[in-house]
């Protein structure tokens, strides 16, 4: 894989793309019955590495891509967290922009999901004009909809969604609720001081 090369950094984190280093965690995370409860698949280690080769594939220059995620000083890697086209266009217009993360369950618990996430959305508003984001997660995964919360994203019942990628065979995992927040909503919540940091 490509030398190191940071996108963002936060207090505790730094996002970036991914090493040959990162292989064995992005495989625990592919695996992990409980990171994986609200997918309908788990990947074999040679699946989870040929994922990770096509994420690493993805990461331009223009901000977006699933960056490796890794707790300073020690590079450690977490998981992972990126912003992407949502790519359905049965379901979002072509240009909606997405936020999703995932990471070991190690690392639960300790806000960094909602910490590196929130550098990403400075990125997508501040730097990429971007002028909204979406995330989505099947309606019982209160722990990633909690997060989009605390990003200060909201609600959006009228943009929920039963999954296009997700077969018959996994009926409980289609539904998908929807919570955007726009550009000019990020800023004034970053103005009032409510937003994460």
């Amino acid at each position: 894989m490509t030398e190191r090369r940071i996108i963002a950094e936060t207090q505790r984190l730094v996002l970036r793309n991914w090493l040959d280093s990162d292989r064995d965690l992005f495989r625990e995370i592919n695996a992990d019955p409980k990171v994986m409860e609200f997918f309908p698949f788990r990947r074999s280690h040679e699946e989870a590495d040929a994922f990770l080769g096509r994420l690493n594939a993805m990461i331009g220059d223009n901000g977006m891509g699933f960056y490796a995620v890794a707790l300073k000083p020690e590079d450690e890697p977490l998981g992972f967290c990126g912003l992407s086209y949502a790519n359905m266009p049965s379901v979002f217009p072509q240009e909606t922009v997405e936020i999703g993360w995932r990471l070991a369950t190690r690392f639960w618990g300790h806000g960094y999901a909602t910490e590196a996430a929130s550098a990403l959305l400075a990125l997508a508003f501040e730097e990429k004009e971007i002028e909204a984001v979406v995330s989505f997660a099947v309606a019982e995964n209160h722990r990633s909809t909690a997060v989009m919360r605390r990003l200060g994203m909201h609600r959006v019942p009228s943009l929920d969604f039963d999954h296009p990628r997700v077969p018959d065979t996994h009926p409980h995992l289609k539904q998908h609720v929807v919570y955007a927040v726009t550009c000019d909503e990020w800023k004034r919540s970053k103005a009032d001081g409510t937003a994460p940091a």
